[in-house]
């Protein structure tokens, strides 16, 4: 396995809709290996493959439990991801991401979300999320539709400011 280059901003691979993934072939699987094990060097709780310059609807996010510290992280790839449904219910969260490194932005974001999708072998599942583990899909999924988080933020800063300065979202 070899872990890929994460591009950055402004690569337009990034605000380019990715296409379908007809195709579970041993390409994809591939793909997907080296995106989980990219994700972890980076070191990151999600990744969409057009973060590695893969213009695919596949996303990789690896996350724990919100109420138990000590739970063991899930690991999800999910291929062709869809939100079904968005609880009304939204808060406000400080995100960052590996393709604007050196930034921070709040943004709001619905509290629980379903995805359904296809596992890597091509089955469909859905996921029921909440908390963060919502936040994550919805940020990923958005790389997918060649959103970034700076979009949707009401306020942006660079991370090592102290106190927050804000500075323009795109």
């Amino acid at each position: 396995m070899a872990l890929r280059e994460i591009v950055s901003i402004p690569d337009a691979v990034l605000r380019r809709k990715a296409q379908k993934v007809t195709r579970f072939d041993g390409d994809l699987q591939n793909l997907i290996d080296e995106m989980i094990e990219t994700m972890r060097a980076a070191p990151g709780v999600g990744l969409a493959a057009p973060q590695v310059a893969v213009s695919q609807r596949v996303i990789v996010v690896e996350y724990g439990n919100d109420e138990d510290e000590d739970a063991p992280l899930r690991l999800y790839a999910v291929v062709n991801p869809e939100i079904t449904r968005f609880s009304p219910e939204t808060e406000e969260g400080t995100e960052g991401c590996l393709s604007i490194p050196g930034f921070l932005g709040d943004v709001e974001r619905s509290l629980g979300v379903v995805v359904k999708g296809l596992n890597r072998h091509g089955q469909p599942f859905k996921i029921k999320a909440d908390g963060w583990l919502a936040r994550i899909f919805q940020h990923e999924i958005d790389h997918l539709n060649g959103v970034l988080f700076t979009d949707r933020a009401t306020r942006v800063w660079k991370s090592e400011d102290e106190p927050r300065q804000a500075v323009p979202a795109d």
